[in-house]
């Protein structure tokens, strides 16, 4: 009988560790990952396709101030909480959009993916709402789509906040060409343990805690789905712009009062991997990257982070806070 029993323990010991151990698989729109707002969808046509661009739309209709969140290539809106809830403590409406292609927004086969493109999306989700002007807030990738914005639709912005942004130097010029197919076989072979060692090293200068893990969900999930083809496709598909686009001699252009927030320990380079024969250029140097930037960009204002990098929102969110908070102010 006792060995019975003990068969019967290590049995349901294995089941109950199979269901602890279970992932949870997330489709191309992450149905049943959870945003930390309710989650709206702006119905559009664009390139000959009917397409879903979700959103997050918080605080008071009548309010003020409006402020756009525009999220990073690597993560999606639903990152912007913290920051969104000191928002409407401050009186602003926040809207938080997932761009075509990321997070809970459609993922279509094909898209010509330009920071021109995401940007007149973004513009026509805020006429549907009756937004005419807002402050515009870009972190990562989407410091050069808030680039782009200001400088297409000047009429709309008030204050451009960019957050540790790539594309303040110009990727064409030092790397390698690089096609789709490149970056979709690179997509096909990610894993959580990669893109946590290519955060910890380019983000978090070698360090890294629990609470950063915690923004790669979504990625685990989708890892883990059916979905991945379609989602690594799209992945892809939007390092084109990146990659193609000059943002940094359209700075000069911008005429919205600006504000750098820059965490100097940032290292983000995209295509440090495969500079050009001969380019001895350091990508990633953002101690010398926001003063450049700074420079370029008529009257605007630099913010520097020492010891912070390009998530400094996450790492340190009091001293981060304190810059941004000058910048709204």
């Amino acid at each position: 009988m006792k060995k019975y029993f003990s068969i019967f323990v290590v049995l349901f010991s294995l089941i109950s560790q199979s269901h602890s151990e279970t992932i949870v698989q997330f489709n191309k729109e992450l149905d049943g990952f959870e945003y930390p707002f309710d989650v709206s969808t702006f119905q559009l046509n664009s390139q000959n396709q009917n397409l879903k661009m979700r959103y997050m739309d918080i605080g008071n209709k009548n309010a003020q101030k409006v402020i756009v969140l525009l999220h990073g290539k690597n993560f999606a809106s639903y990152y912007w909480e913290r920051i969104a809830k000191d928002l409407v403590a401050k009186k602003y409406r926040v809207i938080m959009p997932d761009q075509i292609g990321f997070g809970k927004s459609s993922k279509p086969d094909y898209y010509q993916y330009s920071f021109g493109q995401m940007a007149l999306n973004t513009k026509r989700l805020l006429d549907s709402l009756g937004i005419k002007k807002a402050d515009v807030v870009g972190h990562s990738m989407g410091g050069m789509l808030a680039v782009t914005f200001a400088v297409n639709h000047q009429e709309a912005v008030d204050k451009l906040i960019l957050i540790n942004p790539i594309g303040l130097e110009n990727y064409g010029q030092y790397v390698e060409f690089k096609d789709v197919d490149f970056f979709y076989q690179k997509q096909l072979t990610t894993t959580l343990a990669k893109a946590i060692n290519y955060q910890k090293k380019n983000y978090y200068d070698g360090q890294w805690v629990s609470d950063y893990e915690k923004l790669l969900e979504p990625l685990k999930g989708m890892l883990a789905g059916k979905d991945w083809k379609t989602i690594a496709w799209n992945n892809a598909l939007t390092y084109g712009p990146i990659f193609s686009e000059n943002v940094v001699d359209r700075l000069s252009q911008i005429q919205s009062e600006t504000f750098l927030i820059i965490g100097t320990r940032d290292k983000t380079g995209p295509g440090k991997g495969w500079l050009k024969k001969g380019v001895s250029r350091t990508l990633g140097e953002y101690s010398k990257l926001g003063k450049s930037a700074r420079d370029k960009i008529r009257g605007s204002t630099l913010f520097e982070l020492e010891g912070l990098g390009h998530m400094p929102q996450y790492e340190n969110y009091p001293i981060f806070a304190e810059a941004f908070e000058k910048a709204l102010d």
